[in-house]
């Protein structure tokens, strides 16, 4: 199922304050978005969930684009952009040792 990811806007803000203190994982450079970085996302997001993406300062594409790109190809919520930092959110398929899933708050009925 490759469609991206619905939060409510309580979970992003959530999300967004959890990755304030992030380091960005994955850097787009010159080439764009490529197959290699949208599997570098991949792998950062199976095992971190919650990623920074840098759009380096050879990027010259369309950061709205580049962002809608790696969300939708890799079934990520597109969190965040700020600037040329770009944060997606995925939950992990399977529980990783020492690494505690995010727990998003439950939304009231």
């Amino acid at each position: 199922d490759m469609t991206a990811l619905k939060l409510s806007g309580k979970n992003r803000a959530f999300l967004r304050s959890m990755a304030h203190d992030l380091n960005p994982l994955v850097q787009v450079g010159t080439g764009g978005v490529t197959d290699g970085v949208v599997e570098a996302v991949n792998i950062a997001l199976e095992e971190h969930e919650l990623i920074k993406i840098r759009l380096g300062q050879n990027f010259e594409g369309d950061k709205k684009e580049a962002a809608a790109k790696l969300s939708e190809a890799n079934s990520a919520d597109l969190t965040q952009i700020i600037g040329r930092i770009i944060v997606l959110y995925r939950p992990r398929d399977k529980d990783l040792p020492n690494r505690p899933r995010i727990e998003l708050p439950r939304e009231r009925k």
